[in-house]
Parts: C-alpha cells; sequence; structure tokens
C-alpha cells in the first residue's frame, strides 16, 4: 500500500529542513550550477542548494510537499514542480545538470536518464534504502530497495568519489550512499 504523502507532509512534526549530510558534502565539492532534486519532498536539500546560489528544478508528486517547498524558497532560485515520476511526468533532459539528487527514493527506470541528465564533470549524489532486517524499518516492499553493491553498479564507468552501504550516524535504516562524478 502506497505511503499517504500528502497526509505525512501536512503534519509539521513530519518536516525536518536539515539538509542530507551527503548533498552538504556535496555541495562542497563545485561552484553552484544546475541542479535536479528527485522525489524531492518538501525540498529540504533543494531549498539548501539555492541557498548557496544553485538554480534548483525540485520534483515530487506530492501537492503539499511542493506547496511547503513554494512557500519557503520564495526568494530563491528553486522552480518547484509537481510530477508523478513513476508515470514519467519530468522527463530529464541529457546534460542538463550540474547535480542530481536523489536521497530515499527509488525508481530504476530513472537510472539512465539520470546518468544522461547529468553534464560531463557533474555529480550524482543519493541515498538509496538497502534490506534491512530490522523490526518496523520501512521500506520493506523489495522494489524500494537496493540490493547490496546495486547502486554503485549503476554508475559504472564515473568516478566514485563516495561509496558505503549500512547505517548512517544518527539513523537506524541502511542505505547505501553514493556521490560519483560523470567523466
Amino acid at each position: 500500500m502506497p505511503r499517504p504523502w500528502d497526509e505525512h507532509y501536512s503534519n509539521p512534526a513530519n518536516l525536518d529542513f536539515a539538509p542530507a549530510p551527503l548533498l552538504v558534502e556535496v555541495a562542497e565539492l563545485a561552484p553552484p550550477g544546475r541542479a535536479l532534486d528527485l522525489a524531492c519532498g518538501y525540498g529540504r536539500n533543494a531549498l539548501y542548494l539555492a541557498s548557496l546560489g544553485w538554480q534548483v528544478t525540485a520534483v515530487d508528486s506530492s501537492p503539499v510537499a511542493i506547496g511547503i517547498l513554494r512557500q519557503h524558497s520564495a526568494r530563491l532560485a528553486v522552480d518547484a514542480r509537481i510530477a508523478d515520476l513513476e508515470r514519467g511526468e519530468f522527463p530529464i533532459a541529457a546534460e542538463s545538470f550540474d547535480l542530481i539528487c536523489a536521497f530515499f527514493y527509488l525508481q530504476r527506470d530513472l537510472f539512465a536518464p539520470i546518468r544522461e541528465g547529468v553534464r560531463p564533470g557533474g555529480v550524482f549524489a543519493g541515498a538509496i534504502h538497502l534490506p534491512d532486517g530490522a523490526p518496523g524499518s520501512r521500506p520493506r516492499n523489495p522494489v524500494f530497495l537496493l540490493q547490496p553493491g546495486e547502486l554503485r553498479n549503476e554508475f559504472a564507468g564515473w568516478k566514485i568519489l563516495f561509496y558505503s552501504e549500512g547505517a548512517e550516524a544518527g539513523h537506524t535504516r541502511r542505505a547505501a550512499r553514493i556521490i560519483a562524478r560523470k567523466a
């Protein structure tokens, strides 16, 4: 059963505007350019990048989440779009972005468009769930879980600047994390 994202984002207790630590590392690697935040939710990563001078396109299917992002980004360079990625409502244009990020969202058929969408010298940064036997861990559906090594394999031929699998400090869920630069 799909998670009711609009309901989730409507609860202020579920909103944490701290950017993903991995994205903070990436933002220090290059001067600001064009960025794409896939499945951005309420935009914590998009807001962070825009505050550093990035021109950010942020995409999510939740109108509530995009509404929150638009409220918080009124004075920033954020193009917040409601689009269902699973239905192909947002095509990623080839070589259009200096940075593409996806955090805790897995749609395997997006990997090829992501690779094509990053400009030469650009970067992909992401963290995606791995199987986790911990009671109550989410997601449970294997469709939304990477297999060990799978994320690294998706970026074979790219310069892997960082890769890890396991729990991140401060979190209990296991994930694969990557920063990869396109040649």
